[in-house]
Parts: C-alpha cells; structure tokens; sequence
C-alpha cells in the first residue's frame, strides 16, 4: 500500500481546504457536497452525536451563525492508497481561546473525496 501518494495527498488536501474555508464561511451547501450522502455517516460534535447525512444537514441549519471562527493551528493529513484518508486539525476557537481538535476520516467515492465520519473535541480549559 502505497502512504501519502503525492497525487491523493494533495487532493485530499485541497479537499480539505475546501471544507476548512466552507465551515468558516457557513456556505451549507459545499460542507454537504464534501459529505459522503449516506444514512452510515456520522459527526460526533462537542455536544452532539450525529448519525446520517439527515441529522448532519438538520444540525448545520439549526446551528445559528454557523462554526465558532476558529484559526487552525496544525494539521496532519495521510492517505493510504489512492482513495483512503485522514485528517486530524488541532485549532483555537477566536471568541474564547478554548483549545479543540477535529479528526475526518475521508474516502473518495466516484472520483471526489468525501468525509464519511467526524469527530470534534473540546479540551478541558
């Protein structure tokens, strides 16, 4: 198995900065583009546990304002094989400096990445 392929790892990094510049600008529509569209999808937020693309599309239009802006402060992405990937995000939240890490876990489906589970975190202050 080929590791951080230098073809997948710059898509799925592009991928990534796709989600990353669509979760602070709230565009709704592009972070459910980069979704897999599947009810085995799941998001596991600091306060909710979210399970298929329904509850994931329902929590974002609920959520008023979209993402607390955060600057990210580091990021690791790898990519086993051509179309399997992982993207971990440690970052900082603007409003109150609370420190948190988010982990995606990607694949790409008919030729575009997808997130198929997430998992956010908050760290104890």
């Amino acid at each position: 198995m080929n590791i951080d392929e230098p073809e997948a790892l710059a898509s799925l990094t592009e991928a990534s900065d796709a989600y990353e510049a669509a979760l602070q600008d709230n565009d709704l529509d592009k972070m459910d583009q980069l979704f897999w569209d599947d009810f085995r999808t799941t998001r596991f937020g600091v306060r909710e546990n979210l399970h298929g693309i329904a509850e994931i599309r329902e929590f974002r239009i609920q959520r008023p304002g979209g993402a607390p802006a955060r600057d990210n402060l580091r990021r690791t992405i790898t990519v086993f094989g051509p179309d399997h990937g992982h993207c971990a995000i440690e970052f900082r939240y603007r409003g109150n400096g609370a420190l948190g890490r988010q982990t995606q876990m990607w694949v790409r489906l008919d030729g575009a990445w997808r997130v198929i589970g997430a998992h956010i975190s908050l760290l104890p202050a």
